[in-house]
């Protein structure tokens, strides 16, 4: 999805100037894990204060932070100056939640003696791992970086955080990170509760460190599959949350095609090359009746929005488009509908439609459901529905996974197969662009992520949290969340049923 080179080099070799070293990265992690004592025993109110202060920090620095973000990434300042809209926004998002209390799963059953086996006093809730490792992403350079979702989410579950920065921005990580440790400090949090880290090798250090719990990465296939592979090498593995490649099928049927073609074919046209195509959910393929004109709609909507070459973030994710879309439109069953995929300039992306059948896909999915980062899409010609998806199938896992159809189309054989493939199912729109939010879902099969979880919304703080249970405690040595008083007003499931608390807006009172 983004750049990030595999580690395999010695993690003995030279450190670059500016790299931070290993003694460094110790005494870092050593800071993480004495702050840890201090997040792991903090209240809610105190975590959603530091949150809310790192995003006053950032809100109050963009307009100094934008100029960087863009002269180091090229995306512009409307987007970007919307990017930190979001990633405040998301900051804030957490701070709510954090005080709601109902991530924290509290749970409680009372002894019953008449239970085979008796039942003791149990109560169950999640706590916070400890330090986090964090890999900046290159294609969100706030929203998915230094102060991103993952960031966000790790200090709202109370947990530490080590940032590696990424190269394609690392005068804006580094300022961002300056920022939001002394927003942090300065609104209470402990020293050594958010840290900054650069180079490669020090990624890979990083991974391994004892002090570090668990790891949440945005990045390439390769990269990510690298340092998910120290992750569990260690002698005590960790969970390594890795957002890694997607292609996000869409499956057009033949009645959406009749009732709205020009209208399916614009809005692929502006999804597929938005923002140069760097967006994990882009829309790589694309499931089309056989025998349209499908394609030559979509080279005409990119021909009438004048959408021609657009800067990339770096020269090596403009180069691996380049090689990538020139080496699949190379391939037997491959027709080129749109662009010239052998002849991009170097540091663009020029927009690239490409077309083949089920049959070439089912017999070579590993090389022409290769995700391309950037703004290219490949449609794929089906002869009927039990076609479309066996190919959908093939895909493997995706992000997202969309259907445009009619009314009169029968949705639930295509729901169940897109909804084994995909994180986020889709009905209308496109997929670029994920709401942050309760419902979010931001992951799915590999090799799309690592894991289950999401890692955009609230659920992302579970990514970061381990359950605990206490059996027949006395109530002063329970954690607040769990006392039977529920000092903290928070919702809880109590001997099987959903307790909510009483006098809240927005809430039923209990057994209401």
């Amino acid at each position: 999805m983004t750049e990030t080179a595999a580690p395999e080099r010695d993690t003995a070799a030279p450190v670059p100037a500016g790299d931070t070293t290993r003694d460094q990265l110790d005494a870092i992690a050593a800071a993480a894990r004495r702050a840890f004592a201090v997040t792991v025993a903090s209240t809610a109110a105190e975590r959603a204060a530091w949150i809310r202060a790192a995003a006053d920090a950032l809100d109050a620095a963009r307009d100094e932070l934008v100029p960087i973000a863009d002269e180091e990434t090229r995306l512009g300042a409307v987007r970007l100056t919307g990017e930190v809209a979001r990633t405040t926004a998301q900051l804030r998002l957490f701070a709510d939640a954090i005080l709601e209390g109902s991530y924290l799963e509290a749970t409680i059953d009372h002894p019953d003696p008449t239970t085979i086996p008796p039942r003791p006093d149990l109560r169950r809730m999640l706590r916070p791992l400890g330090p986090v490792a964090v890999f900046g992403a290159s294609n969100f350079p706030f929203a998915f970086s230094v102060a991103g979702g993952d960031t966000a989410s790790a200090l709202a579950a109370g947990c530490p955080v080590i940032v590696k920065g990424h190269p394609a921005h690392p005068r804006l990580s580094a300022r961002t990170a300056e920022i939001v440790a002394g927003a942090l400090v300065a609104a209470g949090a402990p020293e050594g509760v958010f840290a900054h880290v650069t180079g490669h090798e020090t990624g890979v250090a990083l991974v391994q460190h004892p002090e570090v719990r668990a790891v949440g990465f945005t990045g390439s296939l390769g990269g990510g599959r690298a340092l998910f592979d120290l992750a569990q090498q260690r002698p005590d593995p960790i969970p390594f949350y890795g957002e890694l490649s997607a292609v996000n099928p869409v499956l057009i049927t033949p009645a959406a095609l009749e009732a709205r073609a020009d209208e399916l074919a614009a809005g692929l046209a502006g999804s597929f090359t938005l923002g140069a195509g760097q967006f994990c959910t882009n829309p790589g393929v694309v499931l089309v009746p056989a025998g349209s004109d499908f394609g030559e709609r979509v080279a005409a909507a990119l021909d009438a929005s004048s959408t021609g070459p657009a800067p990339m973030l770096t020269e090596g994710i403009a180069g691996a488009f380049a090689s990538g879309i020139a080496g699949l439109a190379a391939r037997d069953g491959v027709d080129v509908v749109a662009g010239d995929p052998t002849a991009q300039q170097p540091g663009t992306g020029e927009p690239v439609v490409l077309r083949t059948t089920t049959a070439a896909v089912i017999a070579d999915p590993g090389t022409l459901l290769h995700e391309c980062f950037g703004p290219s899409t490949l449609l794929i010609e089906y002869a009927d529905l039990a076609d479309a998806l066996a190919a959908v199938r093939a895909v493997g896992g995706s992000l997202t996974a969309t259907v445009h159809a009619q009314p009169s189309d029968e949705l639930a054989p295509i729901v169940e197969v897109l909804s084994e493939v995909a994180g986020r199912v889709l009905f209308a729109g496109w997929p670029t662009g994920v709401a942050v939010s309760w419902a979010q879902q931001h992951g799915g099969p590999w090799p799309s992520t690592t894991s289950t979880h999401t890692s955009v919304g609230v659920s992302a703080m579970r990514r970061f949290l381990r359950p605990i249970a206490f059996q027949d405690a006395p109530d002063a040595a329970l954690p607040p969340e769990l006392r039977d008083g529920n000092p903290l007003g928070i919702p809880r499931r109590i001997d099987g049923m959903l307790v909510l608390p009483a006098g809240v807006p927005g809430r039923r009172p209990a057994g209401g």
